[in-house]
């Protein structure tokens, strides 16, 4: 079957991808001039040129929390789910003899962690229940093993393939109707990234607002609606942790509180941090300085958001033909006829590309894009669909995915912005 051979070349591709980069930045790493020498105050000469190229940018403190905890408080800002799997395979490691605990080992076991969690099959078979074709499903995982962040999201030990593995798992879990899986994958998803918290909107989607708009209004059951709230609040326990164990660590004295302790109802550590330490704020990074970010940031940007509006452009149609008629079943509604991305399931992943992106246009460091981006499926399939329906625009899609790779992957090893 097509599937099945699908599947085994995706696994092949993905191998060789990963392949291809780690060589990339290895070699790179061993050839050029470190921008920033950080990395040589915690690494001696003697290790690798893999294990050195492994430490750049957030990595720092990945590991440092990995080894000592939350010492500082601009650590707050970070999770503590890719630091936990940094320390759990260091001990593993060590127990092993493969390698003495430290730096190291922390970086070594969570890049290969990392990389076990691949996303390929879990990707295609996502694809393949919204776009219902299987040439398309293969054509966008196909797509994803050119991210716009490869050091990130395919070598180092950092949070975004952790985040995307969980993150996928769910949503197949949604679409299979199993929603204390997909609530679990979430929670796992939420303790690596902050914006794990909007997964949960795919829960709401699928449990409460589709059959509201399919006319199943007997299917919301007072069960039915407990069981949601339920599968809702286990996503937002990472988040809710993060910031209690904060709030106990440094407002329990009522002396030399920080002045956070006292802000609403709710005060948040990691609101705070963000907006102290990385200045992330609401057109905050809307300055003159910030422009090169914009530009490298906007290919990826316009792909995820052109895509919403040619969904939303359709979305009478959709609800009048789709899921107004659908049944409430374990299958997704037929595509329309004019394009296969006009699937009525695909309209809560259109909903969270939106809101995600306004948040990376506005609310934050534009350049994050390149990383938190690729976390989403509809990324691959807006990429997919100007390859189907409009090539030319598909080709200049697929030259800046690889050009950007390959360069992203060169500035990674001189320890080059952007991070």
């Amino acid at each position: 079957m097509a599937v099945d051979h699908h599947g085994h070349s995706l696994l092949v591709q993905s191998f060789l991808s990963r392949l291809l980069i780690c060589v990339l930045i290895v070699s790179s790493t061993a050839l050029l001039t470190l921008f920033d020498t950080s990395p040589k105050l915690i690494l001696d000469d003697s290790v690798s040129a893999w294990t050195n190229s492994l430490l750049r940018w957030d990595a720092f403190h990945f590991a440092h929390i990995a080894q000592e905890g939350f010492v500082y408080e601009h650590e707050w800002a970070f999770f503590s789910g890719i630091s936990l799997v940094m320390r759990w395979s260091c001990s593993v490691l060590s127990l092993l003899g493969l390698s003495p605990p430290g730096w190291p080992a922390l970086l070594i076991g969570g890049a290969i962690v990392g990389a076990l969690l691949d996303s390929t099959r879990i990707l295609y078979q996502l694809s393949l229940h919204h776009l219902r074709s299987p040439s398309a499903a293969f054509l966008a995982t196909i797509l994803s093993f050119f991210p716009s962040s490869p050091s990130a999201s395919r070598f180092a030990p950092y949070s975004e393939p952790f985040f995307t593995y969980f993150s996928y798992r769910g949503m197949l879990a949604c679409v299979r109707l199993q929603w204390l899986h997909a609530s679990v994958c979430f929670a796992i998803a939420g303790a690596f990234r902050s914006n794990g918290v909007l997964l949960c909107g795919f829960i709401i989607w699928d449990m409460l607002v589709a059959p509201l708009l399919s006319g199943r209004k007997d299917s919301l059951s007072l069960n039915r609606t407990l069981y949601c709230v339920v599968c809702v609040a286990l996503p937002l326990t990472p988040f809710l942790h993060h910031n209690y164990s904060a709030f106990l660590l440094f407002c329990s004295s009522t002396e030399g509180r920080p002045q956070w302790c006292e802000e609403g109802m709710l005060p948040s550590i990691y609101t705070h941090v963000q907006r102290e330490y990385w200045d992330v704020g609401f057109l905050r990074y809307w300055t003159i300085s910030n422009v090169p970010n914009f530009l490298i940031s906007l290919p990826v940007l316009l792909n995820v958001w052109i895509f919403c509006m040619f969904y939303l452009s359709h979305l009478p149609r959709i609800l009048c033909g789709g899921l107004a008629q659908r049944e409430w079943k374990n299958i997704a509604h037929p595509p329309l006829k004019n394009s296969l991305f006009l699937n009525p399931s695909i309209l809560p992943h259109v909903l969270h590309g939106i809101l995600l992106t306004l948040i990376l246009m506005f609310n934050a460091h534009v350049q994050i894009a390149l990383r938190v981006l690729p976390s989403l499926p509809m990324t691959y399939w807006a990429a997919a669909r100007l390859l189907i329906e409009q090539p030319r625009w598909g080709k200049a899609w697929v030259a800046w995915s690889i050009v950007w790779c390959g360069l992203s992957c060169v500035l990674w090893a001189a320890f080059l912005p952007p991070a």
